[in-house]
């Protein structure tokens, strides 16, 4: 591989030509180099790059992983990951070939990882630990598919972390009453409460709302994007699944309390956010709320749960209260079995009452 010095500024290039992806010879020029090796080994990873050769160092293959992934997933999603490589994977695995990582040198890193302390001084927990570890082996699996690369060291090298489910905490209705009434003196606070409450949706579909979501006449909501704040910047995605896109019925007093609440703009167009507030903010009318109506303090999210915990005392069924607030009913029938009232006394009682009409000889033979 030939390097070239440059006579003007005394540093190195690197000028040859290869085969794209579409089979036509393109011409490559890189300046800049302080030295000929750094010249010669650039144009060599560049050249296993576009040849998916397995040989090539985990950086190179992270910015081809950057440009296969970032492109299909939310910017937010996208976000998460880059962080976890960039902080727990880059530093350790960066300058290895691809193909040269092996279950030992996972491990390795496994057991460095563990021992990191966040910025409290604590260890990380099993969930997070789980996620880091999830990443890496996705990027090795992603290797092996597009990459030429023959195994996974990571899912050989076996799971790091586990999944912890935290408690899932929840409002009574009557402590959700008390909330909101403390929370009366600042009406956006108050209306956005409401939304929560009696829609169940998520937090950032909530400070998406714009007013042509809202058709009174029909007495619904819809619900089709969400809202996130990243790198400083007020940004609108699209909801957190395809079952997330949904038209929700509200009650008719939330019905009332919107119309309103939308009455209190003189010029807000209908496309803008009717909540022109923070998470933050949010979080903060949380605490404060909750210690004024003298209730347990709980997390932003967990007024879905509470929202939903309302629909399973009134006796809704999990598909029902799934297509309400967005997601697979089997998600509910797990996170939210332990609220379902038990019907084993129910059926022992219905059995009860068939065995009774043997023995009367109530039963006819059917045949």
């Amino acid at each position: 591989m030939a390097a070239f010095k440059d006579k003007k500024n005394g540093t190195w290039y690197v000028q040859f030509r290869y085969t794209d992806w579409q089979g036509e010879r393109q011409q490559k020029l890189k300046r800049g180099f302080d030295t000929k090796h750094d010249a010669q080994e650039w144009e060599r990873e560049f050249l296993m790059q576009k040849k998916s050769d397995p040989n090539m160092t985990f950086e190179s293959f992270y910015k081809m992983y950057e440009n296969d992934v970032k492109p299909r997933l939310k910017l937010n999603t996208w976000l998460s990951k880059e962080s976890v490589i960039k902080d727990k994977i880059l530093p350790y695995f960066a300058k290895r070939k691809l193909s040269e990582i092996t279950p030992k040198d996972v491990i390795e890193w496994q057991n460095t990882i563990r021992r990191l302390r966040d910025k409290r001084g604590k260890t990380y927990s099993q969930t997070y630990l789980k996620t880091i570890h999830n990443q890496l082996s996705a990027m090795f699996n992603h290797a092996i598919k597009y990459y030429s690369l023959t195994s996974n060291p990571a899912a050989r090298a076996g799971n790091m972390g586990k999944e912890e489910h935290k408690e899932m905490l929840f409002w009574t209705l009557e402590e959700y009453q008390k909330f909101s009434e403390a929370v009366m003196d600042k009406p956006m606070s108050f209306y956005a409460f409401e939304m929560l409450y009696w829609c169940g949706i998520r937090e950032g579909e909530l400070l998406a709302l714009t007013a042509e979501d809202f058709d009174f006449k029909a007495r619904t909501v819809t619900i089709n994007k969400s809202y996130q704040r990243l790198k400083g910047e007020d940004v609108i995605t699209s909801p957190k699944t395809k079952k997330s896109n949904r038209t929700i019925s509200m009650p008719q007093i939330l019905c009332e309390e919107m119309q309103e609440y939308l009455g209190m703009f003189y010029s807000k167009a209908d496309n803008e956010r009717i909540f022109p507030i923070t998470k933050h903010y949010l979080k903060h009318e949380m605490v404060r709320g909750s210690k004024a109506a003298g209730v347990k303090t709980i997390r932003i999210h967990d007024i879905r749960h509470s929202a939903v915990s309302l629909l399973i005392e009134m006796g809704f069924s999990a598909l029902a209260i799934a297509d309400r607030v967005g997601h697979e009913s089997i998600d509910i029938t797990y996170r939210y079995a332990h609220l379902f009232p038990s019907k084993q006394l129910e059926m022992a009682n219905k059995l009860d009452v068939e065995r009774s009409k043997i023995e009367k000889g109530d039963v006819k033979n059917v045949g």
